[in-house]
């Protein structure tokens, strides 16, 4: 913060607080001039952080190039488009539904891909009660609970 400067320093603080800025950087400068305790352990801490921080950044910048690459091979995708039209369902969403269902092929039909989606509505009979419609709590068990995990 000593090297920042007081210019830097307040400037920075009235983006957050306009009013109360220069009261905030004169007691910040007036705690920087107290004597400083050195807590054991801050000597490592100055070597692991920078460390850490550079390790983040880079499993941040491998993150991007993932999702980038994820984006490419699903806009080459020809459900892509009616996939991402979808209301809530976005680039993740639309790869994730390729990988589970691919191009859908091995439904016989619709509704065996809304039953394994879990989306099929089931009408509960019992003798000669029919009772309402209602969501199916079957569909791919495994597939929710990882997404729903993920989230």
């Amino acid at each position: 913060m000593r090297t920042a400067g007081r210019a830097r320093l307040l400037s920075t603080a009235r983006k957050a607080n306009p009013r109360g800025a220069y009261q905030l950087v004169e007691g910040i400068w007036a705690a920087l001039g107290e004597p400083t305790i050195v807590v054991p352990g801050t000597a490592a801490a100055d070597t692991i952080l920078p460390k850490l921080a550079r390790s983040l950044a880079g499993t941040l910048d491998q993150r991007r190039q993932i999702a980038a690459q994820v984006e490419e091979v699903l806009d080459a995708h020809p459900l892509a488009e009616v996939l991402t039209s979808m209301p809530g369902v976005g680039v993740r969403t639309a790869a994730r539904i390729l990988l589970e269902v691919g191009d859908g092929s091995s439904f016989p039909t619709v509704g065996h891909l809304a039953a394994y989606a879990g989306l099929a509505p089931v009408t509960h009979r019992s003798g000669i009660s029919i009772r309402g419609e209602h969501p199916a709590r079957s569909g791919n068990k495994h597939s929710s609970a990882r997404s729903s995990s993920a989230h």
